[in-house]
């Protein structure tokens, strides 16, 4: 007797429903949209600073390397046989700005190019000041940026500066920890500025633009000013954190000027 083979009859496939496969397709779509946030946040707040921080390091290396490689200044003139000093020079020499103003007539360096260095000690700051501070040419490449119509830095005014706080270098990060009397160095090819700091406004409106005054203030929170003309410094950036809502701003003074 032959043995018959069975016959398995495989049943179909139920198809989804529509619902199920909205569901399903919603569901890779929020997958990949989040991969794609993640990406784009590991860009915005760690290679953005790597790039940053990197080239900042680069340009405060070639500035200075600029600068030592400079030719030392001229020194007084010799003295004549006669034991006289060079008075004829002296008297052709024009005579010294007031304190402050020292190189005043020096032209001021062209937009985005990078021509001193801050340096703030308790911070752990070290960063290239470029004229100008728009993001694409200047701050987003780890820069500090000079406000181009502030004072030059060691002039009399105020020479204020603006930098980010998150990402892009982020070389404002711990702004907010400096306090009254903390160093504030500014070298150039001329000279190195020594800054004190004499206060910080903690938050204010993007739009209090007296803050960069000659002699600032906060026509938002008046309690916040300067009376007495002067050298100050103006250090600017966006607070809270990761956020540019409201703008924290420090205030330093000149101390000191050393001619390099």
């Amino acid at each position: 007797m032959r043995e018959r083979i069975p016959v398995v009859v495989q049943g179909r496939r139920p198809r989804r429903s529509g619902a199920v496969r909205a569901l399903w397709t919603g569901a890779e779509l929020a997958v990949t949209l989040g991969a794609v946030l993640l990406l784009l946040v590991v860009h915005q707040l760690w290679w953005t600073n790597r790039q940053a921080q990197h080239a900042a390091r680069d340009t405060v290396g070639r500035l200075e390397r600029q600068w030592d490689a400079r030719p030392p200044a001229p020194g007084p003139d010799p003295a004549p046989e006669d034991g006289r000093t060079g008075a004829r020079a002296a008297q052709s020499a024009p005579p010294a700005g007031p304190p402050g103003r020292a190189g005043s007539r020096t032209p001021a360096p062209p937009e985005e190019l990078a021509y001193a260095v801050l340096r703030i000690p308790r911070i752990g700051l070290t960063a290239p000041i470029a004229q100008g501070v728009g993001k694409a040419a200047v701050l987003n490449r780890g820069y500090v940026g000079h406000y181009p119509h502030s004072a030059r830095p060691g002039r009399a005014g105020n020479a204020a500066l603006a930098g980010h706080r998150n990402t892009h270098g982020e070389p404002f990060r711990r702004l907010d920890r400096l306090r009254p009397g903390d160093t504030v160095l500014v070298d150039t090819a001329e000279a190195r500025y020594t800054y004190a700091v004499r206060r910080t406004l903690p938050r204010t409106t993007p739009g209090d633009g007296t803050v960069l005054a000659p002699v600032p203030y906060s026509s938002v929170h008046p309690g916040y000013r300067f009376t007495a003309p002067g050298a100050y410094l103006t250090l600017t950036t966006c607070t809270p954190e990761y956020t540019s809502a409201y703008r924290l701003v420090v205030w330093a003074e000149l101390r000191s000027t050393r001619p390099r």
